[in-house]
């Protein structure tokens, strides 16, 4: 099945992955075509933004090269990890990812290990949101997984059962972390190891 979701991914297609928070539904990062389907698949509006997943940290920095100083800094500091970083995107890369705002992007690097793993690492990038109707419960096995989602993507690959807490995301983009969503990591600490990278 990770060969399928690679060609699917490759393919434009959506797939479903396991990552280290909850299973995640996922496809290629550069075909605006793919966000917009994965969107349709969650019933959730287009203008909201989708997180990019990277391999790696050096994959993420060549992918935004304007990061630069303080906001690389604390990529290098928490990823990879449980968390979305929305960074600073001053070239207005991956304008369908963004949402309506263009200047903003959620970025992750997963601790991965497994099928996971081994799909993105071959992909190297992947758009990817929690694989669940939007406001619906956020999927630790398979079988959790809305039916329609799973019939709407072209691989599901099984990673066994997750945690289950969604990823905690960390807007980057002002003056001083903010924290958006508590998830995996609590908020405290998460504010507390943003704050320790920028110094």
């Amino acid at each position: 099945m990770i060969d399928e979701a690679v060609e699917a991914i490759r393919a434009g297609q959506p797939v479903v992955l396991p990552t280290d928070t909850v299973y995640g539904l996922c496809a290629d990062p550069n075909r605006e075509t793919a966000a917009r389907a994965v969107a349709r698949l969650k019933r959730r509006d287009e203008r909201q933004p989708i997180a990019l997943l990277f391999r790696d940290v050096e994959l993420l920095l060549e992918s935004l090269p304007e990061l630069r100083g303080g906001a690389a800094a604390i990529v290098r500091a928490l990823l990879p990890g449980p968390f979305t970083l929305v960074l600073p995107n001053p070239a207005g890369r991956y304008r369908w990812l963004t949402g309506e705002n263009a200047e903003a992007i959620g970025v992750r690097v997963p601790e991965l290990d497994g099928p996971g793993a081994e799909v993105l690492g071959r992909v190297g990038a992947m758009l990817a949101t929690s694989a669940n109707l939007h406001g619906g419960p956020d999927p630790r096995r398979l079988d959790e997984i809305p039916e329609e989602i799973s019939r709407g993507c072209a691989a599901l690959v099984d990673g066994g059962e997750l945690p289950g807490t969604p990823s905690t995301v960390l807007d980057l983009t002002g003056d001083d972390p903010r924290v958006l969503r508590e998830g995996a990591v609590p908020a405290a600490e998460a504010l507390e190891r943003a704050n320790a990278a920028r110094v």
